[in-house]
């Protein structure tokens, strides 16, 4: 599976899945469902977005939920669990990792079996304002894992992010805020073509 494009990561709000499927419409590599607390009815709604388009589903921070929905993947920050083991849950599903600024936890990650990293915020982000802020240096570091860029990407401040060689860009706000949404997932996808 190629980890390549535009990661849009589902924003919290009432008319979540309504909004998914105007993404999923435009076009969209990796998509991920993010809750802070569960709501199942919703999740299963996302899941059958994404299997109808084709794009691969990864859960945020829940092995169990990601399993139970048969999810493509799982994405997990520093608190949420330890890589090896849901590496062994998940079999060959797809495991992301959150490094934030930090090289060598991503090298850990990798050794634990992510299959892809995510170093940020790479920007001021609207939706974690708190986040450490990650350099674009990062995006050089060679894992032999897809990179993913997270936190304030905006379709203006992204072809400075692949340039700096990030393979994935995730992103709530800018997409999910836009007027069309659908419109501005196409001009992401274009930035990859």
């Amino acid at each position: 599976m190629k980890l390549r494009g535009l990661y849009a990561i589902t924003p919290e709000v009432s008319d979540a899945v309504e909004k998914v499927s105007l993404a999923l419409q435009g076009g969209v590599a990796l998509l991920q469902y993010r809750r802070k607390r569960r709501d199942l009815v919703e999740a299963r709604a996302v899941a059958a977005l994404a299997r109808r388009h084709g794009v691969p589903l990864i859960v945020n921070d829940d092995v169990e939920l990601a399993l139970e929905l048969e999810a493509d993947g799982v994405h997990l920050g520093r608190d949420d669990g330890d890589l090896g083991a849901a590496r062994s849950r998940l079999g060959d599903r797809i495991l992301g990792a959150s490094c934030y600024d930090d090289p060598a936890l991503a090298c850990r990650a990798v050794q634990a079996g992510a299959d892809y990293v995510a170093f940020g915020s790479v920007f001021a982000s609207p939706t974690k304002p708190a986040a450490v802020r990650a350099p674009l240096a990062l995006f050089a570091t060679r894992l032999g894992v897809p990179l993913c860029a997270i936190g304030g990407i905006t379709l203006e401040n992204a072809p400075l992010v692949l340039g700096a060689g990030a393979d994935l860009l995730a992103v709530v706000t800018d997409l999910f805020d836009a007027p069309d949404i659908r419109a501005r997932a196409a001009q992401y996808q274009r930035l990859f073509a």
